[in-house]
């Protein structure tokens, strides 16, 4: 769906602290174009969405990971449920993107999905297209954890199609803002025309024939 004014000014003063910028309008509306293509029409999961990378990015700041690499990021060396058998691995393939994709294994999936070498050139994931289409088809699909949206209902149980519990209530505050936003977007839109009339086929011949009873009247109303 078309993000309008009216979602963008409930986000801005629920989520934004009042202002936002360019990178973070550009984001929002990324995404949306991406459920259009991949979603299922469900608000409650554009909300989450929405909410998910609101917080992987630190609302919109940051499309990579800041690397130290800190204790965290050192462990991704070499971690097999993330695919990194090489060298250099963690590192490569560090959290990028609006879900902070991580880990060979789901780059080397992801270059398959869309068809772009993001094995040899992580940085793809940073563009807001993809980055948007990761986000809501693997959300969609449940290609980061195996659970996917539709297993559930409430939104702090969605977090598991990220990350199991991490932040789950604090993500699904988020959401909650972002569902109401989407909600006053939606009734600010205008109502829509009615349908038009079919065209009568037949219109032109019927316009002669009363163009032929109308003259037929004008002649008898001049006999008379």
């Amino acid at each position: 769906m078309a993000l309008n004014s009216a979602f963008f000014a409930a986000v801005r003063l629920s989520l934004f602290s009042g202002a936002m910028n360019q990178t973070q309008v550009d984001s929002l509306n990324a995404i949306s174009h991406a459920w259009e293509q991949y979603g299922d029409g469900d608000t409650r999961k554009l909300a989450y969405i929405l909410a998910t990378a609101h917080h992987e990015t630190g609302a919109f700041k940051w499309l990579h990971e800041i690397w130290g690499p800190t204790a965290a990021q050192k462990r991704y060396e070499g971690r097999a449920d993330l695919g990194n058998n090489q060298p250099g691995d963690g590192k490569r393939y560090m959290g990028r993107g609006f879900v902070q994709l991580t880990g060979r294994r789901n780059y080397a999936d992801w270059s398959k999905r869309t068809g772009l070498d993001l094995l040899k050139e992580p940085d793809l994931v940073t563009q807001p297209a993809v980055a948007a289409r990761i986000l809501v088809q693997g959300s969609m699909l449940g290609t980061f954890t195996g659970k996917k949206l539709a297993d559930y209902v409430r939104f702090t149980d969605m977090r598991r199609v990220i990350n199991g519990t991490d932040k789950a209530a604090l993500i699904a505050g988020y959401a909650e803002k972002f569902l109401a936003a989407l909600k006053a977007g939606a009734a600010a839109e205008p109502a829509p025309a009615p349908p038009a009339a079919p065209a009568n086929p037949n219109a032109d011949a019927i316009r002669e024939q009363i163009k032929i009873i109308r003259a037929g009247l004008d002649a008898l109303e001049a006999a008379l």
